[in-house]
């Protein structure tokens, strides 16, 4: 049975609290104020805290960051009679799980401790590096092609993702493969009416994002909907209005929502929310638990086995899949070259070569020329990641393939 410590300094708040959770299944115990929760937790290590956050002597923010200090897996969600989010959003940052606004409702109340419940268990076996029952290793596998240190990263974490409900971020460039991971997610659910949900905040309306996450009335839109049981599929939220994420906001803090929420984002949300473009609430909302999709040039040991993939995907019908190879030489082409367009280029230039070739083999004449020209750019190790390189090829472009030309431009030293 689950423990939860309940920290307010009303008796009547204990005795109405006690009452609603005790018969759904949690084991409570209280506290009247910061200082004894924190000795409590010290000698019985509960599963969860559920704090008021206005006491004396020690608020619920202090008691919160004590808790933190002492254990960092505690999992606390705060409670605030206050109008404004303000406290409520100070406590998400630093650590807390959640918040509850009073009065709330019961079934919010559970839906929350039973999500806090949740992502303690999800701590727990990340800890020991465990899998529970039901992670489907061999589909997440298939999914996540590559054996590169960076990619077995991933897929550690995804198969630990895979047995909770909590909100995941996926970070990464474009074409990285977040999709696939968001796939991978939602099926571990092992419902197969279980919808994803999949919206582009890059291209939806504000008008589509009322009707989806907020409904004619106020209510559960269609997207939120369709989602319950299931997961709704957030892609570039970075690109969401200040508007629309403010009422994302309203929806998530019905916690009894019932979905799974995946959000994938191609920019760092945190200075966003330095720089006001992004709502802090939904930030710490959202990002509880960041996942970062590396980048191919970070996994080029990975480039072999993902052409093979795509090469059996795409190959001409013609001639025998499993024969198809490439060269050494087309091979070193592939394994060296940048891909700033990440999977998605190499799956491009993959399939186009296969799929068109009448030979069983591929040499390195019929890859891309840019494959080969970028090669001879002088100094490249200092422009291999990130804008810089990226501004580089759009040189290199405007100077038609002539890397002297382009170097020129750059001011790099031939």
């Amino acid at each position: 049975m689950s423990s939860v410590l309940i920290v307010d300094d009303l008796l009547s708040i204990h005795e109405m609290l006690e009452a609603v959770i005790h018969p759904t299944g949690f084991h409570t115990a209280f506290a009247t104020d910061g200082e004894k929760a924190l000795v409590r937790y010290k000698e019985e290590k509960f599963d969860l805290v559920l704090a008021d956050i206005d006491m004396k002597p020690m608020d619920g923010i202090t008691l919160l960051k004590e808790l933190k200090q002492y254990d960092p897996s505690a999992v606390i969600v705060i409670m605030t009679a206050y109008a404004s989010t303000e406290s409520a959003i100070q406590a998400l940052k630093f650590g807390a799980f959640d918040y509850l606004q009073k009065p709330f409702r019961v079934n919010e109340l559970i839906a929350t401790l039973k999500r806090g419940i949740e992502f303690k268990e999800f701590q727990s076996e990340r800890a020991v590096g465990g899998l529970a029952p039901g992670g489907k290793t061999t589909d997440i596998e298939k999914r996540i092609i590559g054996k590169s240190l960076a990619i077995t990263k991933l897929i550690e974490q995804v198969k630990k993702l895979a047995t909770v409900r909590t909100p995941v971020l996926l970070q990464g460039e474009n074409g990285t493969g977040k999709s696939a991971v968001a796939e991978v997610l939602h099926e571990s659910l092992g419902d197969s009416e279980a919808q994803l949900v999949r919206i582009d905040c890059s291209l939806s309306s504000k008008a589509n994002f009322r009707e989806g996450l907020l409904g004619q009335n106020g209510a559960d839109g269609t997207w939120v909907e369709q989602a319950k049981g299931g997961t709704l599929f957030l892609q570039y939220i970075q690109c969401l209005p200040m508007d629309i994420q403010e009422a994302l906001v309203s929806v998530l803090r019905n916690t009894a929502q019932g979905f799974r929420l995946i959000c994938t984002t191609t920019e760092d949300l945190e200075i966003l929310v330095d720089e006001g473009r992004f709502h802090d609430e939904l930030f710490y909302r959202v990002a509880s638990l960041p996942v970062v999709v590396p980048p191919v040039r970070d996994r080029s040991k990975d480039i072999p086995l993902l052409v093979k993939h795509y090469t059996l995907q795409t190959a001409n019908p013609h001639l025998d899949t499993n024969m198809v190879e490439f060269t050494e030489d087309a091979m070193a082409l592939l394994t060296s070259y940048h891909w700033s367009g990440n999977l998605t280029e190499l799956f491009q230039v993959v399939s186009k070569i296969v799929s068109t070739s009448e030979t069983r083999v591929i040499t390195a004449k019929q890859l891309p020329l840019r494959l080969s020209e970028l090669k001879s750019w002088p100094n490249l190790d200092e422009y291999l990641s990130g804008q810089k390189r990226q501004y580089c090829d759009m040189v290199l472009h405007a100077c038609h393939g002539d890397t002297a030309a382009a170097a020129r431009v750059l001011g790099i030293e031939t």
